[in-house]
């Protein structure tokens, strides 16, 4: 992003105070504006209501019950404000949050754990994908949905390749993102895609957001 772009507006949804004001200086330092911060999940839909941001940061255990606050918070903003991205983080791996929180719309949402905030470019990286629009699904959900073992699992059928694009198609990567992490080209980057929908039976979807669709309805079959 370039210094004369408009920044990102960010509220970030964190009881611990060290991470929280950690966040907000990573976030300032990054080209981000953090316009409100809370410390509990009634306080966040206040804020993120109020303050109209481009992406909220949700921790999912928050005050008042410190169980999964955060994350029905989460999911009651991503009903109630057409437009708003939100960015999960997790300080354990639940398939199912990730699932919950996708639901039927992939665009503007995004589950890591906390562990990846120590990688700062990727993170960013993460947060503008969800801000624009785009999702962020942690690697190591997708690589235990991906590799879980099924009965009769269409993924089975897949090359140890393809399942390295599968993975990263449904983390949210583009075309261009999967050639740039496998350092590998476009054009074979959209082979793999090609024969990826077709043995898992999937249309080829035009956007992004509907091939992590495609991707999750896969991976969470039975």
């Amino acid at each position: 992003m370039s210094s004369s772009a408009v920044p990102v507006r960010v509220v970030i949804g964190e009881d611990q105070v060290l991470l929280r004001e950690g966040l907000a200086r990573l976030l300032d330092g990054n080209g981000f504006e953090v316009v409100a911060q809370a410390g509990d999940a009634p306080d966040l839909l206040r804020k993120a209501r109020a303050h109209h941001p481009d992406v909220v940061i949700v921790d999912v255990q928050m005050p008042p019950d410190r169980t999964d606050d955060g994350l029905r918070a989460a999911l009651e903003l991503r009903e109630s404000e057409q437009g708003l991205g939100v960015l999960v983080l997790s300080q354990f791996l639940e398939e199912r949050y990730a699932l919950d929180l996708v639901g039927e719309r992939a665009e503007g949402v995004g589950y890591l754990l906390k562990d990846r905030v120590s990688d700062i470019d990727a993170f960013t990286d993460a947060l503008r994908r969800v801000a624009s629009g785009g999702s962020a699904l942690d690697p190591e959900v997708v690589a235990r949905m991906v590799g879980r073992r099924r009965h009769h699992s269409v993924v089975d059928d897949l090359t140890p390749r393809e399942r390295e694009v599968l993975e990263l198609m449904a983390q949210g990567k583009s075309n261009q993102g999967i050639a740039e992490t496998l350092v590998v080209t476009i054009a074979a980057v959209e082979k793999h895609v090609t024969s990826i929908f077709s043995k898992l039976d999937l249309g080829a979807e035009p956007t992004e957001h509907r091939r992590v669709l495609a991707v999750l309805a896969t991976l969470k079959e039975d």
